[in-house]
């Protein structure tokens, strides 16, 4: 029975209902925007994680068996839920990450679409058939749920990057275990209340909390089948390891280190505004942001000119205030790593145009802010590109060509995703068949693709074979069943004993 619920504490959800964890652990949930400690965290230990999966597997059968358009009605109603309740999830997206309240209302918005996609996956769990392959012989595929699948899900986006999971796994008929980070546990909570109230029986989505020792626990339990991951590339080369030698799929997306060109005769203005949101919008703090510049040619000087100016202009400020444009990192030992990158850049030789280290914000002097900063005349060799920063850091490379910039992209290690501006489509047209990159942006910063298609990048940025949600979300939560059939008749002549041949 699930003991009373203290103010400030973060539960489990696992059986349909809250329940406290064993662990003894805890950790803080903090406010950015103030450095204060909004509420507790447990960090859950095996005896945890074995709950949530008892309480998965007892209800894989009844849920495996439901039919899709009654899972699919299940769905229907969680997004009416969401879309009813969608500020008050930014807004405790706003409080545990920092990022300003329409960002964090945008993000929740994302994830909502791919709810509207599952609720259209009856469609795509259709198999193939094929009649008289042979004499007298059928075939036939059917998609069939994978089993106890679990996602772990990372900081900057707590709505919907855990969208991009359980709701298509759900909808195929897989149960699901949701371990969120322990920075931003809150909105999974609440969408897995918004999922019981929509229908969803008991166990099908559970929530646990945790760190390393949560993850291994997940990532070793025979019971779970199937793990997503969305995080940093060394972790997720770990999880991909981990998993694989423990006989699980998985798919797991890594870190980035996103370019984008901009060609002479690009409209200037227009992609100094779309490189100023993607690179500073959620302060950096997003695998998709745009982190390196590459100014063709005449582009370099007048490009840096208008990021500065818009740079600067940037307000920054806690999230939830109107008029706030960049909000708080999410921890203090975080914004001092991505202040670390400005000092390093310096030391290296970079230009520093903007310099966003020493931002105060009047009265709210314990938060974690740090201003835009803006890089030029940015080398390969220096950390400050090598790295993935993940903070309000945008740096300008130079190069003479497009050739010479489709080769830099190319170099890197990271994969994710790219964009060029310009207003040539032969130029476009290039770019987008020789870059090799995941997603790819014309005049377009930030290439999240819509729900019904699949995101992820290549190279080391993704670990597996299927990305996320879209159809290979659908086919990473399947596993495809070939079924050939033969019903004889009196004359029919047995099997013998080669090989058997159709014809």
């Amino acid at each position: 029975m699930s003991q009373p619920v203290e103010p400030g504490h973060v539960d489990l959800w696992i059986g349909g209902k809250r329940q406290r964890a064993s662990a003894a652990r805890h950790g803080d949930v903090m406010n950015p925007a103030t450095g204060k400690v909004a509420r507790r965290v447990p960090l859950c230990n095996a005896a945890d994680i074995d709950a949530a999966v008892e309480a998965a597997t007892a209800a894989l059968p009844g849920w495996r068996d439901t039919p899709p358009l009654r899972r699919a009605r299940v769905m229907q109603k969680f997004l009416q839920l969401l879309q009813t309740h969608q500020k008050g999830l930014a807004a405790l997206v706003t409080e545990e990450h920092g990022k300003t309240l329409p960002d964090a209302m945008g993000s929740v918005q994302r994830g909502i679409e791919v709810v509207e996609f599952a609720c259209g996956i009856p469609h795509l769990l259709k198999g193939e058939h094929s009649e008289d392959v042979g004499t007298g012989v059928d075939c036939h595929t059917v998609r069939q749920p994978v089993g106890v699948c679990a996602g772990i899900t990372p900081f900057n986006f707590p709505v919907m990057v855990p969208l991009w999971m359980f709701p298509v796994a759900i909808a195929c008929g897989n149960t699901f275990i949701l371990k969120p980070s322990e920075k931003v546990p809150s909105a999974s909570m609440r969408m897995a209340e918004l999922l019981k109230d929509a229908g969803l029986p008991d166990g099908v989505m559970n929530v646990v909390h945790g760190d390393k020792e949560a993850v291994d626990s997940i990532l070793a339990h025979p019971g779970i089948q199937a793990v997503s991951f969305v995080g940093s590339t060394p972790i997720a080369k770990y999880i991909y390891e981990t998993c694989a030698s423990n006989g699980k799929r998985v798919q797991a997306l890594g870190g980035a280190k996103n370019h984008a060109v901009v060609l002479p005769d690009a409209d200037l203005e227009f992609a100094a505004d779309a490189l100023i949101g993607a690179g500073y919008g959620s302060a950096g703090e997003r695998c998709m942001a745009i982190s390196a510049v590459v100014a063709v040619g005449a582009a370099a000087d007048p490009l840096v000119k208008l990021l500065k100016k818009k740079a600067e202009a940037i307000v920054v400020g806690p999230g939830d205030k109107e008029g706030v444009d960049m909000g708080p990192l999410v921890t203090g030992q975080h914004r001092d790593k991505v202040a670390g990158y400005v000092d390093q850049g310096l030391k290296e030789g970079a230009k520093a145009v903007v310099d966003g280290r020493g931002q105060k914000v009047p009265g709210y002097e314990g938060g974690y802010y740090l201003g835009t900063t803006l890089f030029d005349h940015v080398k390969p060799g220096m950390k400050i590109y090598q790295d993935e920063i993940f903070g309000p850091v945008l740096s300008v490379l130079r190069v003479d060509t497009l050739e010479e910039a489709i080769a830099l992209v190319n170099r890197n290690p990271y994969a994710n995703g790219t964009a060029i501006f310009t207003e040539s489509g032969g130029a476009a047209r290039r770019f987008e068949n020789e870059v090799q990159v995941g997603m790819v942006g014309v005049n377009v910063p930030i290439p999240v693709p819509v729900a019904f298609y699949s995101f992820g990048g290549w190279k080391g940025s993704l670990f597996g074979d299927l990305h996320v949600h879209g159809v290979e979300g659908v086919k990473f939560y399947t596993r495809t069943k070939v079924i050939t059939t033969r019903w004889p008749h009196q004359d029919t002549p047995a099997p013998g004993l080669n090989m058997p041949t159709l014809g």
